[in-house]
């Protein structure tokens, strides 16, 4: 009969495997997969390893751009960055490498329909940064590219899934001189479950409202809502921005 021990190091080798790369400290990449909720049972989750991913995910994607995009604009190089690097997109990816089959979350909270896209996201950027410690910069980089390097071929030709909260921003920059702000007008259940609810505000003004498990998520729908009020129905938004 397996022990606990061999059934956790066979996971974390299939996790290797779907990831495509093979860590110097596995520990790094379990750590990585412990979500919030299991915080004060494993002595910690993948917050701290999530905040350093973000950083690196944002610099060899910026980095990538500025050397390969070398006709665009910094607007234009910020729309694909923003698209590459959204929640959407990060989730798709991490579903692709099977992330949802080895996180550890707390009881109750992997619900019928799977993760929140929110976790998924945020796991992979956890990846992201146990392999940039394992492994250093260049690794991170070849990790990150590896897969992502689809989403910003589709994203610098505009086929891509829109970042509405980007599109809005710089709608309402260029044509209201403002900012679209995001108000929170509800949230609901526990803290490792919240859903909330966002209201985009321009001038005084309420919009769109979204719901989602994450304030980002809720953010998107909100944005998307307003667009469609605003923007889409009076022509091409990718004209005006």
């Amino acid at each position: 009969m397996k022990t606990q021990e061999t059934n956790r190091r066979e996971s974390l080798k299939r996790c290797q495997k779907g990831l495509k790369y093979t860590f110097k400290d596995i520990s790094l990449l379990e750590k990585a997969l412990i979500h919030t909720s299991c915080k004060l049972e494993y002595n910690g989750s993948n917050e701290r390893l999530e905040f350093l991913g973000d950083a690196v995910l944002g610099m060899v994607i910026s980095g990538h751009l500025y050397n390969t995009f070398v006709e665009f604009s910094e607007g234009e190089l910020t729309k694909i960055k923003s698209v590459v690097v959204s929640q959407p997109i990060l989730a798709k990816t991490g579903n692709r490498l099977g992330l949802s089959r080895y996180i550890t979350v707390g009881k109750g909270l992997h619900g019928k329909h799977g993760f929140p896209r929110s976790i998924i996201a945020n796991v992979f950027e956890a990846v992201i940064a146990a392999v940039y410690i394992d492994g250093g910069i260049r690794a991170a980089s070849d990790f990150v590219l590896t897969h992502l390097l689809e989403e910003i071929k589709l994203a610098s030709k505009d086929e891509h899934v829109r970042n509405y909260k980007s599109l809005l921003q710089q709608y309402c920059q260029k044509h209201l001189n403002t900012t679209p702000q995001y108000k929170i007008i509800g949230q609901h259940g526990p803290d490792h479950g919240k859903t909330f609810e966002v209201m985009v505000v321009i001038k005084d003004n309420t919009y769109g409202h979204g719901k989602g498990q994450s304030k980002k998520e809720a953010e998107q729908l909100a944005a998307e809502e307003t667009l469609n009020a605003i923007v889409f129905d009076k022509g091409s938004a990718a004209a005006k921005c």
